[in-house]
């Protein structure tokens, strides 16, 4: 699904999946830098991130892979 990732206040991150008109908090990281990991966002979904540079320019839409029921 596509997932655009921003940067929100202080620091955090949030993320957008337009097709369920959805926008959360990312609360959990699996990886430090956010790419090529698992997060999790405040509803509880969890979605599989691709692999990206560290340094790569947000906001940024993804093809991310939602894990789980």
């Amino acid at each position: 699904m596509k997932v655009m990732i921003r940067k929100a206040s202080e620091g955090r991150f949030s993320a957008y999946v337009a097709k369920k008109d959805l926008e959360e908090p990312i609360v959990d990281m699996e990886k430090e830098g956010l790419w090529g990991g698992v997060v999790t966002l405040a509803n509880g979904w969890r979605l599989a991130l691709p692999d990206m540079a560290a340094d790569t320019r947000l906001p940024v839409t993804v093809d991310a892979r939602r894990l789980g029921e």
